[in-house]
C-alpha cells in the first residue's frame, strides 16, 4: 500500500464480502508532519475524475500529504456487486472506515500532529463526510466538504422515470432527475444500473444531517452558482459554534467547482492547521 505518486492500488474487502473497491494510497517524496487525507468523490464520478484529473492530487502531495483515494462500487475502476447493501451510504461509510485504518490512519491524539485523519468530500462525497465526522469523531480531525446541501439530491431522483427512459426512452420531465441520469451516462466506466442500485440505497437511507453532526472544525465550500449553496447557511447552523468556515467561490456551479484553484488553496490551508 505503499507508493510514489502514482500510489499503489489494492483490492479492499470489508467483513467478508468482496465489493471490488479500486483503493489507492498516494505518498508524496517529503511526507508532512500531518495526518492522511481521504478524498471521496462525488455521484457518477470516479478518484480519478474528481481528484486526479482536476489537480488535486498533484496539489496534496505538494503539500506533502499522504492521500486515500477509493472509487464507489459501479463507479471507476471498482467493481459492481449485485446487492443493494454494498451501495447502502452505511455501508460505504464502513468500507471507507476500515480503507483508511489500512492506510495507516489512527484516532487522533492531543499533541500528536500526525494523528487522525482528515477528509475532503466533494457532493455526495460530502454527504458521506458529514456522516463520517458525526460518527467517528475521535478519528476524524479536520474536513472540508465541497458543494454540500441540506437535502440529498439523490433522495429526490425519480428512479422509476430513469429507468423507463433506459428501457424505451420516454422524456423525463423532472429536470433535477434528468440532469443527474445525463451525468452518470458521461463517464463509460461507469455501471448505469449500479448507480441507479446506489440510488435506491440512498432512498432507504436518507440524509438527515441534524440527526449527528462533526464537532470538529469544517470548510463547506461552493460556487455562487451552485443552487446547493443557498442550504449552507443551515448546516452551518447544525455545527458547534466556531468550528465551521465558509467559502463561496466566484463564477462557478456544482459542475466545475472542484476544479478550482480557489477551492484546492482553501482547502490545503485549512486542512494543514493544528
Amino acid at each position: 500500500m505503499s507508493g510514489r505518486h502514482s500510489g499503489a492500488e489494492m483490492r479492499h474487502t470489508v467483513e467478508g464480502t468482496d465489493p471490488g473497491l479500486f483503493v489507492e494510497v498516494h505518498r508524496p517524496e517529503q511526507v508532512s508532519a500531518l495526518p492522511p487525507v481521504l478524498l471521496i468523490h462525488g455521484f457518477a464520478s470516479s478518484a480519478r475524475l474528481n481528484w486526479q484529473d482536476t489537480g488535486w492530487l498533484n496539489a496534496l502531495l505538494k503539500a506533502g500529504r499522504t492521500v486515500i483515494t477509493v472509487d464507489f462500487p459501479g463507479h471507476g475502476q471498482s467493481t459492481a456487486p449485485e446487492d443493494m447493501d454494498s451501495y447502502a451510504p452505511s455501508r460505504i461509510r464502513a468500507d471507507l472506515l476500515q480503507i483508511a485504518y489500512d492506510a495507516g490512519a489512527r484516532p487522533v491524539r492531543e499533541g500528536d500532529a500526525s494523528s487522525g485523519l482528515d477528509i475532503i468530500g466533494y457532493s455526495f462525497g460530502a454527504r458521506l463526510a458529514w456522516e463520517l465526522g458525526a460518527t467517528q469523531r475521535g478519528l476524524v480531525r479536520r474536513m472540508v466538504l465541497g458543494g454540500p446541501a441540506r437535502h440529498d439530491p439523490l433522495a429526490a431522483f425519480d428512479l422509476r422515470a430513469a429507468q423507463q427512459y433506459l428501457a424505451d426512452g420516454t422524456p423525463i420531465t423532472d429536470a433535477s432527475t434528468a440532469s443527474l441520469l445525463k451525468m452518470a451516462q458521461l463517464l463509460p466506466s461507469n455501471n448505469i444500473f449500479a448507480l441507479l442500485t446506489l440510488v435506491e440505497a440512498v432512498k432507504v437511507e436518507p440524509f438527515d444531517p441534524a440527526e449527528a453532526a462533526p464537532s470538529m472544525p469544517v470548510l463547506l465550500i461552493a460556487g455562487d452558482q451552485d443552487e446547493r449553496a443557498d442550504t449552507i447557511p443551515e448546516l452551518i447552523s447544525l455545527l458547534p459554534g466556531g468550528t465551521a468556515q465558509q467559502v463561496i467561490i466566484p463564477g462557478r456551479t456544482h459542475f466545475n467547482a472542484i476544479t478550482s484553484r480557489m477551492f484546492k488553496d482553501a482547502a490545503i490551508e485549512f486542512l494543514a492547521k493544528d
